[in-house]
């Protein structure tokens, strides 16, 4: 898991470098790099440019296939409303993120958008992988903008 969150780090450093709030996610395929993204709403002028839905809209284009049963999203930051149900929509097998977002977090911190039988949702979560280099370029990236 590590390896995969590590390289969901290397893109949210590459969205730091353009001014871009620093989520970046990776979407697995068992043990294959399917695609990466990062945030880009800032230079985009896209309110859903976020990482994960990135990832989900290549992921499908790539695999041929918007069911994404078999995938799993690492992201660096716990999904928001709109990505949680974006993992739904698309029936991601898995999500797992390392920061969770105590203010808009939408799988566990908030809200677990993805556990409401509600929705029939299949998309299991776990939080806290890497959670503290995830949550430091968080951190360091707004000490910054202060």
């Amino acid at each position: 898991m590590t390896k995969w969150m590590s390289l969901a780090l290397e893109q949210a450093r590459l969205a730091a470098q353009e001014g871009e709030i620093p989520v970046g996610a990776v979407l697995v395929r068992g043990n294959t790099l399917v695609c990466a993204a990062h945030n880009t709403r800032e230079t985009t002028h896209d309110p859903t440019a976020h990482a994960e839905l990135l990832c989900l809209r290549e992921g499908a284009r790539l695999l041929g296939d918007w069911r994404l049963r078999d995938c799993t999203l690492f992201v660096t930051l716990e999904p928001c409303p709109m990505c949680a149900g974006a993992m739904v929509m698309s029936q991601l097998g898995a999500c797992v993120y390392g920061a969770a977002d105590e203010s808009q977090g939408c799988c566990g911190s908030v809200y677990d958008l993805p556990g409401d039988p509600q929705l029939h949702g299949v998309t299991h979560w776990q939080g806290g992988v890497m959670e503290h280099e995830c949550r430091a370029l968080l951190q360091d990236f707004f000490r910054a903008r202060r």
